[in-house]
């Protein structure tokens, strides 16, 4: 996964907030068994706090780090995004949003950006105050994507994935899958409160999956607004198979199987490993949004 090294990197569609002192409070779900249980229920991916209970209360600041690194100053290029874990992130959003403003304008509409939020520990947002232990998610209340970096190292670690730039770019993606779906009308069928591995949640899931897929089939032709060329360069086979780790890693029978010992399907909310890679790899086969209808 390389990006031009020439490209300038947009970083007012990243917000970082890392070792900033967020007002909200002291969270009430943190370390022990049960912010572990909530690392497992995040970690599926676009659950947001509110969903999961994981509001915070108190008045309690979270701690300051000066040595933060904030993506404005310290991400200007390709060649950062090349050299830096979160200038990566900054170079995925940007070419996952000009991807999308792209594919919105050829079918006739306009695609509104959404930001990511760089944080860590937690950090207050419209869906409720969220903890590192939610993983990434998606809030369609301020439609922003908020993401902890130290997501990734749970991913390798304690989810097996065997990682890489692209499994990260996966992530990212998938939470502009949902985006994608707020913006579409669709998301809102994941509320309806069942689960199940033919339910609502589970299929909108699995459609993030495939836009995420349909992103990385155009990634390295979509032109980046101010070069002209694609700011993602090159993607190889290798890479592709990262994402398809990724995806498995994070199937709910996997999950299930890893940290309480049985699958059982009347609980999943996102699908099994090998539904996620079939429709991450339906969106990069056939770079095709109107393939990706997972409600049919």
């Amino acid at each position: 996964m390389q990006f031009d090294d020439d490209a300038d990197l947009d970083t007012s569609e990243v917000k970082d907030v890392r070792g900033s002192r967020i007002p909200g409070g002291k969270a009430t779900v943190g370390g022990g068994i049960i912010g572990f249980i909530a690392l497992i229920l995040g970690v599926l991916f676009g659950v947001g706090p509110e969903q999961l209970g994981l509001s915070s209360g108190g008045d309690e600041p979270a701690a300051s780090s000066s040595s933060a690194a904030q993506v404005e100053q310290t991400c200007k290029s390709g060649s950062d995004a090349n050299a830096r874990q979160d200038c990566r992130i900054v170079a995925v959003v940007n070419s996952v949003q000009d991807f999308w403003r792209s594919e919105y304008a050829r079918r006739g509409g306009r695609y509104t950006d959404a930001r990511t939020v760089l944080f860590s520990q937690r950090v207050p947002t419209a869906c409720g105050n969220a903890t590192s232990a939610v993983g990434p998610f998606y809030c369609p209340g301020d439609r922003q994507v908020y993401l902890d970096l130290g997501f990734f190292d749970e991913l390798r670690s304690k989810f097996g994935s065997s990682g890489g730039p692209f499994a990260q770019a996966y992530v990212v993606a998938h939470e502009y899958g949902h985006h994608v779906q707020n913006l579409l009308g669709t998301l809102s069928k994941s509320q309806d409160g069942r689960t199940g591995a033919d339910s609502n949640a589970v299929k909108v899931e699995l459609q993030a999956d495939c836009y995420a897929g349909v992103w990385a089939r155009h990634a390295t032709t979509t032109p980046d607004d101010k070069t002209g060329r694609p700011l993602l360069k090159k993607l190889t086979d290798q890479d592709i198979r990262d994402g398809l780790d990724a995806a498995a890693a994070v199937g709910d029978d996997r999950i299930q199987e890893r940290f309480q010992g049985r699958v059982t399907p009347e609980n999943w909310t996102h699908g099994s490993a090998a539904q996620r890679q079939q429709w991450f790899y339906q969106g990069y086969r056939t770079g095709d949004m109107a393939q990706c209808n997972t409600f049919r």
